[in-house]
């Protein structure tokens, strides 16, 4: 299975969104679809979860889990606010100083370090 998040950058911060199930976060986006490329798979995602049209950029990096691909993509805000829609109940603009400061899910936990790279102050973010 193929999965798909956006680092969503805009002044100098990276949005994270906390997941309402179980209060962990993560870089929003989700499953790619039968008939769709990763990019097509993440625009979709961010209209749907958080509201917004996401220009995706390069992917920044993936990791791999079991059955699963987790690959994360630079990405900016097009048109919208992004808003905890659906399936997070907060969002948090994070500079590089920040990112280890929520409880990230695992598989983007180990993504921290290549998103820190795409912010200001990058190498503050590599400690913790």
């Amino acid at each position: 299975m193929e999965v798909v998040a956006a680092a969503i950058v805009q002044d100098g911060r990276v949005l994270a969104a906390r997941r309402r199930r179980d209060g962990r976060w993560e870089f929003p986006g989700g499953k790619v679809e039968d008939g769709e490329s990763p990019e097509q798979a993440l625009r979709r995602e961010c209209e749907e979860e958080l509201g917004v049209v996401v220009r995706v950029g390069r992917e920044v990096a993936s990791v791999p889990d079991h059955d699963l691909e987790l690959r994360v993509f630079a990405a900016s805000v097009r048109a919208g606010e992004p808003a905890a829609v659906t399936d997070h109940d907060r969002l948090s603009w994070l500079t590089a100083e920040e990112l280890t400061s929520v409880d990230w899910l695992p598989l983007d936990r180990a993504l921290l370090a290549a998103v820190a790279a795409l912010l200001p102050g990058a190498a503050a973010a590599g400690r913790g």
